[in-house]
């Protein structure tokens, strides 16, 4: 006892000694950024191949996006959960303060070509790339340090070597079905095409989702242009100012159809931004394109015989 005396603040971090408004600020820090980062890493998990999409508009190679969504819905999943533990909350505050801290490098890396781009990380705050990034940020960092300071220290990882294996399931279960769903999804009987209904339940049928001020798009559509693309159909489908569509597809060079039906088929086709693309075989969805950078869409086109 002699020895816990001899240490400032020790028996308060450790013991149930700790003055009552330390819990209380320790518990609501930990609480909000439980809230927080629990919704953003079960919304990762529960749409993997959406926010894969959306991590390589934030400069992430599209080869690691769908493993690094989910190692990263994980660890943030995992540290909500941790920070909820009056026993783990430390360990919870290490993990979330070391996520904060590589968002803000990796940010500040690649600032001079995200600046402006709205982020989505978090669902509960919408914010923009920017100065405000950085002091939400800072905030949150606070509240971790704050919440794992006047917390006890981490003794039997036992339970929560646990509690991160059932996240692990959580992820996997999840993977599974969303891959399920990337295949075998009906589209509808027909849609209007260049002012004229047409028939999607026959034949090789690619959706282009686009918008025709996005750069990537630009990249994806001159790419495609170069493509043999056999008996396929193209349909190109703007998400928004679908005035410019003509002078996208000339600008371009892409050969394919227009249609306007763009809230109708994104209601089936779900993905967050454009470039996005569905294959479609007999009105039915074979394969998807996320992300248009290197090999693809020729990739994945060529073996369903798309493209030669």
């Amino acid at each position: 006892m002699k020895i816990m005396e001899d240490i400032p603040g020790q028996q308060e971090a450790e013991g149930p000694e700790l003055a009552p408004w330390k819990s209380v600020l320790s518990g609501i820090a930990a609480f909000l950024l439980a809230i927080i980062f629990f919704a953003s890493g079960a919304w990762k998990l529960s749409a993997p191949f959406q926010w894969s999409q959306a991590l390589t508009e934030f400069q992430v190679p599209a080869d690691f996006a769908l493993a690094f969504t989910i190692a990263l819905g994980i660890a943030e999943t995992f540290g909500a959960i941790l920070i909820l533990v009056p026993r783990y909350r430390r360990l919870g505050s290490w993990l979330i303060a070391l996520l904060l801290v590589a968002f803000m490098l990796y940010i500040g890396a690649k600032y001079s070509v995200l600046a402006g781009k709205e982020c989505s990380c978090f669902p509960l705050v919408k914010r923009t790339i920017g100065p405000g990034f950085f002091a939400g940020d800072l905030v949150m960092l606070a509240m971790a340090a704050l919440a794992g300071w006047w917390s006890r220290r981490v003794e039997n990882l036992r339970a929560a070597l646990v509690i991160l294996g059932a996240v692990a399931v959580f992820a996997g279960v999840s993977y599974g079905f969303n891959a399920t769903k990337l295949t075998g999804l009906k589209a509808p009987d027909s849609i209007t095409v260049d002012g004229q209904p047409y028939s999607l339940r026959s034949g090789h049928v690619f959706l282009f989702f686009y918008d025709p001020e996005c750069m990537h798009c630009d990249a994806a559509a001159r790419r495609m242009a170069k493509l043999n693309w056999k008996d396929t159909k193209v349909i190109a489908i703007p998400t928004r100012v679908p005035q410019f569509a003509a002078s996208f597809l000339h600008d371009t060079g892409l050969h394919a159809a227009t249609s306007t039906d763009t809230q109708a088929l994104r209601a089936i086709f779900k993905f967050v931004d454009p470039p996005y693309g569905v294959a479609l075989v007999n009105g039915r969805q074979k394969a998807v394109i996320a992300n248009f950078e290197d090999d693809e869409p020729a990739k994945t086109l060529r073996p369903i015989g798309f493209v030669e």
